[in-house]
């Protein structure tokens, strides 16, 4: 098979790739942030003093760390529309993608506050800071260190399971490319112009990776950021 460069081209710089491109992008951003807060807070729960906190976590996690994120796609844009919820292809895919996304964020966040050493909270404690001020200016910013290189291997993975999304129609980058190459039959030229894009953006969110290592590597650093701001 020969590689026609002005196909590859024109599906590469075209209107067509660049709007899906951007699809892509703006849903996996959006869904990790969902996942960002949602995990935070069933990392918080799981070492809540209540019972009642700690089930509903460990439940939640159980649901959605042991169903396809497939599986929670397709319900969300076709059963949910059952009980009265009527949600945009784009935002089932957000959703879906969040949820999923907050239960292994969760356990990365987890890990981290578990990774800050015992004696910081106790010298939080010790200062007569409340158990909120504690964890937003002590225990949180040294979490935050530990958790950024696992947190971007996770942003790079919703990148590529938003993929998925065509299956509810929403007309992501790999739809983009597979209708492009059932119109011109051309399909190592249209998935090589797609495997581009993903290359390009997983590159930017490993370089921003490496950046915010460095910038917040030091031990104290951000917590002294966060404490100048209040």
């Amino acid at each position: 098979m020969t590689f026609r460069t002005d196909v590859f081209l024109h599906d590469l710089l075209g209107f067509d790739f660049a709007d899906a491109a951007l699809v892509t992008l703006w849903i996996s951003m959006t869904a990790m942030l969902l996942g960002l807060a949602l995990g935070l807070g069933l990392a918080i729960m799981q070492d809540a003093r209540l019972r009642l906190l700690r089930s509903l976590a460990w439940t939640y996690l159980w649901l959605f760390r042991g169903t396809p994120v497939l599986l929670q796609i397709i319900f969300a844009f076709n059963v949910l529309p059952g009980f009265g919820i009527i949600l945009s292809g784009p935002v089932c895919a957000i959703l879906a993608l969040g949820l999923h996304e907050a239960a292994y964020v969760a356990e990365i966040f987890r890990a981290g506050l578990a990774g800050v050493d015992s004696g910081q909270k106790d010298a939080a404690r010790a200062l007569g800071m409340s158990e909120w001020r504690a964890m937003r200016l002590v225990i949180l910013p040294q979490a935050v260190r530990l958790v950024i290189p696992p947190i971007g291997n996770q942003f790079i993975g919703i990148l590529k399971l938003s993929a998925l999304i065509s299956v509810i129609g929403v007309r992501e980058l790999l739809l983009a490319a597979e209708q492009s190459a059932s119109a011109t039959f051309r399909y190592l030229e249209a998935l090589s112009a797609a495997g581009v894009y993903y290359l390009a953006f997983t590159t930017v969110l490993m370089v921003l990776q490496r950046w915010l290592e460095r910038r917040f590597g030091q031990p104290g650093r951000l917590a002294m950021r966060l404490t100048a701001d209040g």
